[in-house]
């Protein structure tokens, strides 16, 4: 019996590791945790449509989209955390995510862990509630393009409304305005090789962009206190009243 114990406990650590090395996922809600909380990391390069190079870390959205669509349906995940640290990549994947990770009906909080760049924005604040490390660094710039480029006024244009909608994005679910983003993608005068802003932990909460300074500690009790919240919500919730075609025998004709 205690070897059977044993060989199962190693089965599930090895199913537990296994997940998280393949998918960069891990379920909380074990063990005696009263809080049922899905765990997802997204870092290095947000991949799109085509693979990154073998010696890059990415993030799959191909993995991620599954994930949050089961968070959303089970009932025993009542919560998402998740952790980035990402150069950014493909803005289509990226936006996907954050799209998915904002439609989601339960409490969800975000922790941005080294850096969170690029299209790493948009995921950062698309959680219901985010946080950022003391030296964790965020960086907005304008829209990039890779591969062939065509030089008409056309591909301007299609590059510019691509940008609106990252920078509308972050404006609608962060507390920094879509010009003030805007002003601070095209800023000439803080990066060498590039135009854009990169802001520190605490700049970045005070741009608006991010929620508050904090770790996983933080990130942790605030699901943990958005959770409760929605607990409370459920329990006050009246029952559904009963069809019309219900049918109660406790009554005689």
């Amino acid at each position: 019996m205690g070897t059977d114990k044993m060989d199962t406990k190693q089965e599930q650590r090895n199913k537990e590791n296994e997940e998280i090395r393949e998918m960069g996922t891990m379920e909380l809600g074990k063990k005696g945790n009263p809080y049922g909380i899905q765990l997802l990391t997204i870092i290095g390069e947000i991949e799109g449509h085509e693979n990154v190079s073998g010696n890059t870390k990415a993030t799959k959205y191909e993995h991620l989209l599954p994930r949050l669509a089961e968070a959303e349906e089970n009932d025993e995940i009542e919560g998402v955390l998740i952790l980035l640290n990402t150069m950014g990549g493909d803005v289509e994947a990226g936006l996907g995510i954050a799209e998915m990770i904002a439609s989601l009906g339960k409490p969800t909080v975000s922790l941005v862990l080294g850096g969170s760049h690029s299209i790493g924005g948009p995921l950062a604040v698309s959680a219901d509630y985010s946080f950022i490390v003391p030296s964790g660094t965020m960086i907005i710039h304008p829209v990039r393009s890779s591969g062939m480029f065509i030089g008409v006024i056309q591909s301007y244009r299609n590059m510019e409304r691509t940008q609106d909608r990252i920078t509308r994005f972050i404006a609608s679910h962060s507390h920094i305005s879509q010009e003030r983003i805007v002003e601070l993608m095209l800023d000439s005068t803080q990066l060498v090789k590039d135009v854009g802003t990169m802001l520190e932990g605490e700049e970045a909460v005070r741009e608006g962009m991010i929620d508050e300074v904090g770790g996983i500690h933080e990130a942790f009790q605030k699901l943990h206190e958005l959770i409760d919240e929605e607990r409370r919500k459920k329990k006050q919730e009246k029952p559904d009243a009963k069809p019309d075609h219900f049918f109660d025998d406790t009554k005689k004709n």
